[in-house]
């Protein structure tokens, strides 16, 4: 008895255009409107903004004009460049520390059993603690404000270096680690040049999101310490705006926040893609 399958060849194409891999999202559209379209956007946000505090006639100290945001932020740029300064200085350090320890610890963890059933613990408990919770202590034992900000900051970026680091030396392929163990590679071996460039992807992936969240914690840290003075970052100028009502300086700290934010992300997704481009799926650019 023999089967015969027949099909028209309709269905035949239609088999092979399932068949075919999708087009990725954002594949066909060209490099310059992936810039042009987001700066567009922006540019109609503002003029809608400025068309709606004119036309409502709308107190600057309720919401200020775009001009006004501006002009605060060229006049106020002495004050506000000076606790830029300190807040990035904050957030670099946190993070650089958060860095070191939490590739350091990941490793450790990723060679020891032990040790990760040790530490691991600890560190998600400082992770899901919430900040504000823990810094007033943090202040108490502190030898200064700037140490305590440093570590309310690190605490926040440490984790997710250190759980994506992680994730990524235990997600090595079985495959290739009993192929090292087969040719006799020793722990230190296999680690260098196996299990590292396994992890180097989650390891980048937590280092955009560890950039974002140093900067975050730097200025909730702030809030929560309640520093004033020429050191005090621009958590604090934020405050200050409010209680006087300055709205357009407090627009332009706001400003200044988020464009420190975006220019984050953007130098550690240029380093993810500098490292990853040539090798790594996620870095490689294809043709559907």
């Amino acid at each position: 008895m023999t089967l015969q399958i027949t099909g028209t060849a309709g269905d035949t194409a239609a088999g092979e255009a399932s068949a075919s891999p999708a087009p990725e999202a954002g594949a066909g559209i060209p490099r310059l409107a992936r810039i042009a379209v987001p700066v567009a956007m922006l540019a109609l946000l503002i003029a809608v903004w400025q068309a709606y505090v004119t036309a409502y006639d709308v107190p600057h100290y309720i919401l200020p004009s775009p001009v006004r945001v501006a002009a605060a932020l060229w006049t106020d740029w002495t004050i506000l460049g000076a606790a830029l300064v300190v807040t990035l200085k904050i957030t670099f350090s946190a993070l650089g520390i958060a860095l070191v320890g939490g590739v350091t610890l990941a490793i450790f963890m990723s060679q020891s059993r032990w040790i990760e059933l040790a530490l691991y613990p600890y560190a998600v408990i400082l992770q899901v603690t919430p900040i504000v919770a823990i810094a007033p202590l943090i202040l108490i034992y502190a030898p200064t404000t700037q140490s305590a900000l440093l570590i309310c900051a690190w605490i926040v970026a440490f984790f997710p270096i250190l759980s994506n680091t992680t994730q990524g030396l235990k997600s090595t392929d079985h495959n290739l680690l009993n192929l090292f163990e087969l040719y006799g590679a020793s722990r230190w071996q296999t680690l260098v040049y196996l299990k590292i460039p396994n992890a180097l992807p989650y390891f980048l992936a937590g280092l955009r999101i560890a950039g974002g969240l140093a900067l975050i914690a730097a200025v909730v840290a702030e809030f929560a310490a309640g520093s004033a003075g020429a050191g005090s970052g621009l958590a604090f100028r934020l405050l200050e705006s409010q209680f006087r009502l300055n709205i357009p300086r407090l627009f332009a700290a706001l400003i200044l926040l988020s464009m420190t934010g975006v220019l984050i992300f953007a130098a550690t997704s240029l380093v993810s893609h500098l490292l990853l481009r040539k090798w790594h799926e996620s870095a490689l650019e294809r043709e559907n």
